[in-house]
């Protein structure tokens, strides 16, 4: 009996061992291997979530980090849309349409709406805002809409946040229901003539601009037809995203892609910008992604979300009108 509990515990121990050795070993090839592309990776991803920074930290200087992080930022510093480069829709020529496409590949699983009509895209917020927010679906039901994605940011110390409290500007139907007039903000949004409009502006300039609907997040993946990552993956590692963008015949592109799990571990800002311009994108924006990251369409919701507990309460979304 003793001879078995011995060998048993030598097994353990070998097999601890083993794993320690493998775990060394992988650790070594990614921070101090040959292959900087995957150290970029790795750190970029850990330290763009609130919970496994240390996955970087433990293993490298603050300084390498930074430089890491500095060397795949985007820059969208004076970046601006230009309207007058997208085409009006038509009612009385162009189809009133709405496209569900599946851009699932062997790497990532995600999807696109593409809303032919960009009138019936509006930003839909939370019926008690700056206190809690709501899940998508029963924002898009609130709203009488037939679909949408998340959109801005909230405010969420420690991964708990209750979707209540947004992050910069929200406009609502020309109202500002959100922001600080003293401040600056990126604003990703529709104007009265139902253009995206990117650029970073105060609130009394976007009334300027006629703005209707928007929201604030970053960074700016394309704009004018031109993708701003012009060098790494864009600064964020694999991660769950939601994108918006706008073709130059005015038809708005909703994108999401799912992150976080074994089919799909997530994208890079690159991929999204790379997969955007496929579809057409003359313009396009990166919103809240990680746990945030939904699309609701025909009464459900499309895509898997990342929360292990289900679609997260929000604080605005970008939503689909109902045919008027």
């Amino acid at each position: 009996m003793k001879k078995k509990l011995k060998s048993g515990a030598r097994f353990l121990l070998y097999t601890v061992l083993e794993f320690v050795i493998v775990a060394a070993l992988g650790i070594g090839l990614v921070y101090y291997g040959p292959f900087s592309n995957i150290k970029h990776m790795v750190v970029t991803t850990a330290m763009t979530t609130l919970r496994h920074q240390y996955l970087a930290t433990w293993f490298l200087k603050s300084d390498e980090i930074n430089n890491i992080m500095e060397s795949n930022k985007i820059d969208s510093d004076g970046k601006y849309s230009n309207e007058d480069a997208i085409l009006a829709f038509k009612p009385a020529v162009d189809e009133d349409k709405i496209e569900l496409i599946d851009i699932s590949s062997d790497k990532i699983k995600g999807y696109i709406l593409v809303v032919s009509n960009p009138a019936r895209v509006i930003v839909g917020t939370t019926n008690k805002l700056g206190n809690v927010g709501m899940k998508l679906d029963e924002m898009v039901k609130s709203y009488n809409a037939v679909g949408g994605i998340n959109a801005g940011g909230f405010m969420d110390e420690g991964g708990h946040g209750s979707g209540g409290t947004p992050q910069g500007l929200i406009i609502e139907n020309y109202k500002v229901v959100s922001g600080n007039y003293s401040e600056s903000y990126e604003l990703i949004g529709f104007n009265n003539e139902n253009k995206l409009i990117l650029g970073k502006y105060t609130l009394r300039e976007a009334q300027e601009k006629r703005i209707r609907d928007a929201v604030t997040f970053d960074p700016f993946l394309i704009v004018n037809g031109e993708p701003l990552i012009k060098q790494g993956y864009g600064g964020s590692g694999l991660h769950p995203r939601t994108v918006i963008g706008q073709r130059k015949d005015g038809a708005v592109l909703m994108m999401v892609i799912d992150g976080r799990q074994l089919s799909s571990v997530g994208a890079t800002l690159k991929e999204a910008s790379d997969i955007m311009l496929k579809y057409g994108a003359y313009n396009a924006a990166n919103l809240d992604g990680g746990a945030s990251t939904t699309m609701y369409y025909n009464g459900k919701i499309i895509n898997s979300p990342s929360s292990q507990y289900g679609p997260r309460y929000l604080p605005s979304a970008f939503l689909i009108k109902p045919i008027s």
